[in-house]
C-alpha cells in the first residue's frame, strides 16, 4: 500500500512538479500538518463504517519523496473492495492542481475546505484511481484509493466518489485551524 500513496499521491514518483521544494510558486512547509493524526484520529467507528481495516500488520504509509514531499499517514482495505492511503502532506491543493502530471477529475469542498479529486495523467484505467486532496493549514489531507474493476464489492463504483464519502466522514474530525 505505500506505493498506492506515493505512486497515486500527488506527486507519483514524488517529486509533484517540485524538484526544488516549490510547486506553483509556493514554498513547501518543512514537515506535514500539525493537530490531526490520520493513524490515531479517525475513529474504528468511521473504519468499520466503511467496512476497511489495517492493510498488514504495519499499516504506516508514511514516505518522502523528491523536493522534500513528506505523507505522513495510515493505509487500510476492505475485503474484495478498496484499499487507501490516508496522510497528511505537506503539499498544498494549489501545488497538487498545479501539477501537470494530474488530471482534475474533481474540484469542490468538504466540510468548508477545498477538496480537489486528481488521477495521474498517463494513468491506464483512471476510474480505478483517485487521490483526493483536502486543504488543511500548511498541506493537506491526501485520500489515496486503489479500487481495480475486479474488486467485487466497489470495482464496478466510481474511485473519486467513493474517496469523496470517505472524506466526508473523517474531514470533520479535523480540528479548526489544523
Amino acid at each position: 500500500m505505500l506505493l498506492l500513496v506515493a505512486g497515486c499521491g500527488s506527486g507519483g514518483d514524488g517529486d509533484a512538479g517540485a524538484g526544488q521544494g516549490t510547486t506553483s510558486g509556493q514554498a513547501l512547509a518543512a514537515g506535514v500538518p500539525a493537530g490531526f493524526d490520520p493513524c490515531k484520529d479517525i475513529p474504528k467507528s468511521v473504519l468499520d463504517s466503511e467496512q476497511l481495516h489495517r492493510a498488514s500488520s504495519n499499516n504506516n504509509a508514511d514516505f518522502d519523496g523528491a523536493g522534500g514531499i513528506k505523507w505522513r499517514g495510515c493505509s487500510w482495505v476492505m475485503s474484495d473492495g478498496y484499499g487507501v492511503g490516508i496522510t497528511t502532506t505537506n503539499l498544498t491543493v494549489d501545488q497538487v492542481r498545479a501539477n501537470t502530471k494530474l488530471t482534475v477529475r474533481d474540484d469542490y469542498a468538504i466540510s468548508g475546505r477545498t477538496a480537489l479529486a486528481t488521477s495521474r495523467a498517463d494513468e491506464k484505467n483512471p476510474r480505478s484511481t483517485c487521490t483526493l486532496n483536502v486543504a488543511m493549514q500548511g498541506g493537506s489531507i491526501e485520500f489515496s484509493l486503489d479500487n481495480p474493476d475486479s474488486r467485487r464489492k466497489t470495482g464496478q463504483l466510481d474511485t473519486c466518489s467513493l474517496a469523496r464519502g470517505l472524506a466526508e466522514k473523517v474531514v470533520p474530525l479535523i480540528p479548526a485551524g489544523a
